[in-house]
């Protein structure tokens, strides 16, 4: 990773739930959104497959406002596919055959409305362990701050999107100048658990609740690394593939 003198002075912070967004420089920061699960894991896997857009709501009503309009309409509410409605957001959903060349509309209980929450960044991109090495290679290359945004749960933190956003913080901590003590905290609860993170957020609320919904599958995916490349950039409402030299 290259260091330049236009970004010497950059920071990297960790926000550890929305609900702490208000005491953030956001307008002046690269905010990375994180919902390890299920839905920026998901988004990441889908725009990888070939999805056209993901637009992120942040109700059940919302989307339903984009019916009959040629998308696929996706919800989730507590874990489970809201009814009526065509998949919510396990990534096995996301797959080439379902997704590719196709619209979603997507609203999930923590993710989208992170992403709605974080609306007036510099930039929102996605993030997840899926595209962690991707992510960390295109933040040493930016000159603006980054804000790593964890969706939690109902805006109570949450294990595995702090440390996710520890990995980032790992990864790229000699990159920056400074960083906050939610940033440290989160890098060491990583490097405390990334030899066996799986092991690890069994102690989680999140994952107590996936386990009662019978889907282990979709947690052993989400803790996959760098199985995609592709990073979702929002433009405007759309959540699309970032352009990359």
């Amino acid at each position: 990773m290259n260091h330049t003198s236009a970004n010497k002075n950059r920071k990297i912070e960790v926000c550890l739930s929305p609900s702490l967004l208000h005491l953030y420089p956001v307008k002046d920061s690269i905010v990375v959104v994180i919902d390890i699960f299920r839905a920026t894991s998901s988004i990441c896997y889908g725009i990888d497959n070939g999805a056209t857009a993901i637009i992120p709501v942040d109700s059940v009503e919302a989307c339903a406002r984009y019916a009959n309009k040629g998308y696929l309409l996706a919800a989730e509410r507590n874990g489970e596919v809201v009814q009526g409605y065509d998949f919510g957001n396990s990534p096995y959903a996301y797959t080439k055959e379902k997704v590719a060349k196709q619209t979603i509309v997507l609203t999930t209980t923590n993710g989208t409305t992170a992403i709605q929450s974080a609306k007036d960044a510099k930039k929102i991109i996605i993030g997840s362990f899926l595209n962690l090495d991707s992510i960390c290679h295109w933040l040493s290359e930016q000159t603006h701050d980054v804000l790593l945004l964890c969706s939690g749960w109902k805006n109570n933190f949450n294990l595995e999107d702090t440390l996710f956003a520890g990995a980032v913080v790992h990864q790229l901590e000699n990159e920056f100048q400074s960083y906050c003590d939610a940033s440290v905290a989160a890098k060491d609860l990583y490097v405390l658990a990334q030899n066996d993170v799986r092991t690890y957020l069994k102690k989680s609320s999140h994952n107590k609740r996936l386990q009662e919904l019978n889907i282990e599958d979709d947690i052993l995916f989400c803790l996959q690394k760098n199985i995609t490349h592709s990073i979702p950039v929002l433009q405007g409402e759309r959540l699309v593939k970032m352009a990359r030299d």
